[in-house]
């Protein structure tokens, strides 16, 4: 026995000094990739291309590189010290949340026949997922440390509500979309219109930030934020890329739109 906890010992300490490593270099790879996908654009969606070898089925691709952000992050946070506690595991079911619907819902909406996604996207997607759900799960169950009053507090309050907002303003703008194709034969595409699509090109993408914004206030952590930053990392130049192609699409495309921050960018 004492051999047993001498070794959880060690390991625990192993991961008191891996963690901060872990964390501060997932921010350096957030700028490493916000200046990568500032000059390329990630080969799926309507940015899909020939040149990046064997794709796996888009339906299926979302799925494997989405499900470790619901699978491990739910293993990893079963080890931390404050697992049974009352907020880690709300906090656990806003993170889900979003997980949820991404894994086994919107996949299973998207009209994908026909369409593929690189297998170097779904590697590196993967890795992301891994990689993110190892530092939230590891921060909210072990490290972070939040009494029961924390439901009640200012941040966790204002960081929910913004999380809320923004899955719902994702739902909708995904909806919108998909609703621009009457038929699983029409792949064309057109340009979507109604509410925050009148101002920005991208809603969804300013939706997902949010939430993760939401995310940042809710847990008051550098993983946290290490999250909203890799989000606007990602997807900044994802909204550029797709509001430029909206433009040289449609001549008709309005001008007056932002990318995906309404009145600011």
């Amino acid at each position: 026995m004492e051999e047993h906890g001498s070794e959880e010992h060690v390991i625990h300490n192993e991961d008191a000094a891996l963690y901060p490593l872990a964390l501060w270099s997932f921010y350096a790879i957030a700028i490493l990739v916000f200046i990568a996908l500032s000059r390329l654009n990630a080969p799926y969606g309507r940015h899909v291309r020939r040149g990046w070898g064997f794709g796996v089925a888009a339906r299926e691709a979302w799925i494997i590189f989405e499900s470790p952000a619901l699978f491990v992050m739910v293993l990893v946070y079963q080890f931390g010290q404050f697992h049974t506690q009352t907020v880690p595991h709300v906090l656990l079911r806003f993170h889900q949340l979003h997980y949820i619907h991404r894994v086994l819902v919107y996949p299973f909406r998207i009209r994908a026949d026909g369409k593929a996604v690189p297998l170097a996207v779904i590697v590196s997607g993967l890795f992301f997922n891994i990689y993110n759900s190892y530092i939230q799960a590891r921060w909210i169950s072990h490290y972070g440390i939040y009494p029961a009053s924390w439901l009640l507090s200012p941040q966790f309050l204002f960081g929910a509500a913004l999380f809320l907002a923004g899955f719902v303003i994702n739902i909708w703008a995904d909806n919108v979309l998909l609703n621009l194709r009457t038929s699983k034969e029409d792949r064309s595409y057109k340009i979507p219109h109604g509410f925050l699509y009148e101002y920005v090109s991208c809603p969804n993408y300013f939706g997902e930030i949010m939430e993760w914004l939401g995310w940042a206030i809710m847990t008051s952590s550098l993983a946290g934020f290490a999250f909203f930053v890799f989000a606007l990392a990602n997807l900044a130049p994802r909204a550029k890329a797709n509001h430029e192609w909206y433009l040289k699409k449609f001549n008709d495309y309005p001008r007056s739109r932002k990318v995906f921050i309404p009145f600011l960018y």
